[in-house]
């Protein structure tokens, strides 16, 4: 089944920290691939360290994340190469880049319990315990390291910076997405540093030349419910999930991550941050 879906990349020019070799030169992306995740039965339990398919009142966050995942997919080349998804949490992520043609996908995370749900529930993709900052691969092991939403949990972001370039090979990517410190609502204390636009590509420049700074935004759909409603973000933040009302319940329910957009350009704007880069010569 053919299923085209667009990312749209504005006509507006990067902002000051991207710089114009920031600026991406692709065109509209589409995936000419529909990629479905098996139905999910057995979840996660929610704690606010991560998100999860399959439970209705995460679903906003849910498809946040996965239109990240989906834009690798769509323009990233995977047919061939090893992949490395740091954090991999849940593992849907890890389980996507591995049904896009990916030759072998591994997941890296820390939690055993997360990583046993990864062995059940997609028993397809490579498991392995590790710390993010020092994963025990041997050096050039990787063609492709993802890591999404994950660098702001790490109290050795710089640490973690440098382990990616040793193990990704001389002619790899890298791709890192993180939740914008400017527009992402305070207090989540699983978050160790969060980070701007500006202090994300500085963390990366000494070991990565960027190719892509993009944001992820809402696209038209959530655009035009906010517009009559309000932040649906701080909607959702502010009562139990039990007391929303039917318009914010039908919103979320029906989020999917093609109600995103990921584009260069109004980065300091952004809902997410992403940055694809190749290490330095």
């Amino acid at each position: 089944m053919w299923d085209p879906f667009w990312f749209t990349v504005s006509p507006k020019p990067a902002t000051d920290v991207t710089r114009e070799k920031h600026e991406s030169r692709a065109s509209p992306i589409t995936v000419r691939r529909s990629i479905s995740l098996t139905r999910v039965t057995e979840t996660l339990p929610l704690t606010g360290e991560r998100t999860a398919p399959g439970i209705w009142h995460e679903n906003y966050w849910f498809a946040r994340h996965d239109a990240a995942y989906r834009w690798i997919t769509a323009d990233l080349e995977l047919r061939t190469g090893r992949v490395l998804d740091a954090g991999c949490g849940e593992g849907y992520g890890a389980e996507l880049l591995r049904l896009a043609g990916a030759d072998s996908v591994t997941g890296l995370d820390y939690e055993d319990t997360t990583l046993r749900h990864v062995r059940r529930v997609y028993p397809q993709v490579n498991v392995v315990r590790g710390n993010l900052v020092q994963t025990g691969f041997a050096g050039d092991s990787f063609e492709l390291v993802t890591s999404l939403q994950t660098i702001e949990h790490l109290w050795e972001q710089p640490r973690f910076v440098a382990e990616c370039a040793r193990i990704l090979a001389p002619t790899g990517t890298l791709v890192l997405s993180t939740p914008n410190r400017l527009t992402f609502p305070s207090g989540n204390w699983y978050h160790t540093r969060e980070l701007t636009a500006a202090e994300f590509t500085e963390l990366l420049e000494p070991y990565f030349e960027i190719t892509h700074a993009l944001g992820l935004h809402h696209g038209e759909r959530l655009r035009a419910w906010e517009t009559q409603y309000g932040s649906c973000v701080d909607a959702q933040l502010a009562a139990a999930y039990d007391d929303w009302d039917a318009d914010l319940t039908a919103l979320v329910k029906s989020t999917r991550y093609e109600d995103f957009e990921i584009r260069p350009g109004d980065l300091d704007e952004s809902l997410d941050l992403i940055l694809v880069a190749r290490p330095k010569d």
